[in-house]
């Protein structure tokens, strides 16, 4: 029996809190939502745009089924962190005997990680250039600081306040990014179309890679276990843990459907508003296109959207890759140093006058080959009586695991066919 599968056994069998019965569902919800600010990053934003200015209704399967994937992957990890009291990196770094084996994993998870706050500290330094016309090395040092304000309230106050400051910056992400789609309502018959799964050419798969990366975010499927972790220290036995499930579930379904929303209104406000309009595959070109066609509030307020994207997103990926470093290397850095260093890639591209929308689109595909190497050991362990016990998976949730986890494979090498033989 290994480490994690004891701490599992002792955590199943102490006795359940007697609060259990009297708590609200509301006072439980929380990780998932933070969790959920990952769907929401700027990455999302280039990705979706790009994909509806480009490609109209054409991706919007991809998009949907995202989505529907992403439920079910963030609900494993949470399960995994409630159950175990560990988070996913934790047991991986416990089951993972051979040293190399163990770093080699890290570099790619801390690679994922890196992608991940390259895009989303580009995004706001975009997010304060529309704004206030700062050039974009300052915005980016602009955004990198006020993360690091956020994560001290992580790191000072604990996870109720962070949580309560992620959700306000997501309520401020929702009314960014969808209020256009208001004023420019897409054309059902369009969206419907756009259901049937299909791509046309290597550039629409890259896109769908794209957006996948940035639907499922590798980072979040470790800082979710974490949260969750971290959220309910002290719920234990297995009526506490049967009420966290159920609690995570309704978590899990808020969360998704308000990243699901908002990532589908961006696509489909590009789709209907953008679509043909020359320059409109870049964030400052989708603004400045927003500004001439649903007038200057509409822009501003997609902007403001996209700088708490930033932020938000920014302060969740540099929590995760602090837990990921912890877990798989038993090294606890502190967020802030963290953050410092993680911040040094973006502000390189942004200083080299590399094309930010470009950067973001790049990064999201990068996230999307990290996918695997989260999502395979989850179900796994998720599957095993011997970890989760009575709440190990069922056999169709396994399988369920096992197609997303096949079919986000699939979807990275007929990428890598397309874009190496130029199709």
């Amino acid at each position: 029996m290994t480490k994690s599968d004891v701490l599992v056994s002792d955590r199943l069998l102490s006795h359940a809190p007697t609060t259990v019965a009297s708590t609200r569902l509301l006072w439980l919800l929380g990780p998932a939502l933070v969790a959920g600010v990952a769907y929401l990053d700027p990455g999302n934003v280039a990705s979706n745009m790009t994909a509806g200015a480009r490609y109209g209704y054409l991706l919007v399967w991809v998009v949907v089924a995202g989505n529907v994937m992403a439920w079910l992957i963030q609900y494993l990890s949470a399960k995994l962190g409630i159950v175990t009291g560990t988070s996913l990196p934790e047991i991986l770094g416990l089951r993972m005997k051979r040293p190399l084996a163990r770093r080699m994993y890290w570099l790619q998870a801390e690679l994922v990680a890196m992608a991940t706050d390259l895009a989303e500290i580009i995004g706001g330094a975009v997010a304060l250039n529309l704004l206030f016309n700062l050039p974009l090395i300052w915005g980016g040092i602009i955004t990198g600081t006020i993360s690091m304000f956020v994560l001290m309230v992580q790191s000072r106050r604990g996870p109720r306040i962070f949580e309560r400051v992620i959700i306000a910056l997501m309520l401020i992400i929702v009314v960014g990014f969808m209020a256009g789609v208001f004023l420019s309502p897409p054309d059902g018959g369009s969206v419907l179309s756009g259901l049937v799964p299909r791509f046309e050419g290597s550039n629409s798969v890259l896109l769908a890679a794209s957006i996948l990366g940035a639907t499922i975010m590798p980072h979040a499927i470790y800082a979710h276990s974490s949260l969750a972790r971290d959220r309910f220290p002290e719920w234990q036995g297995v009526v506490a843990t049967r009420r966290l499930l159920w609690a995570t579930k309704w978590d899990v379904t808020i969360a998704m459907a308000i990243a699901g929303t908002v990532n589908l209104a961006i696509l489909l406000l590009a789709a209907s508003a953008l679509q043909g309009v020359d320059g409109t595959d870049t964030l400052q070109g989708a603004y400045a296109a927003l500004q001439n066609t649903l007038g200057p509030a509409i822009a501003t307020t997609f902007a403001i959207g996209l700088l708490a994207s930033g932020l938000a997103s920014t302060s969740v990926g540099a929590y995760a890759g602090a837990e990921i470093m912890h877990g798989l290397l038993h090294i606890r850095v502190p967020l802030l140093l963290r953050r410092l260093v993680t911040l040094i890639p973006a502000l390189v591209i942004l200083g080299a006058g590399f094309d930010p929308t470009e950067a973001l689109v790049l990064s999201q595909v990068v996230l999307s080959f990290g996918i695997p190497f989260a999502l395979i050991p989850l179900v796994w362990l998720t599957a095993q009586r011997g970890i989760l016990g009575t709440f190990a998976n069922r056999w169709f949730t396994t399988t369920a695991g096992i197609i997303c986890a096949l079919a986000l494979v699939a979807l990275n090498v007929v990428l890598l066919v397309l874009v190496f033989t130029g199709a």
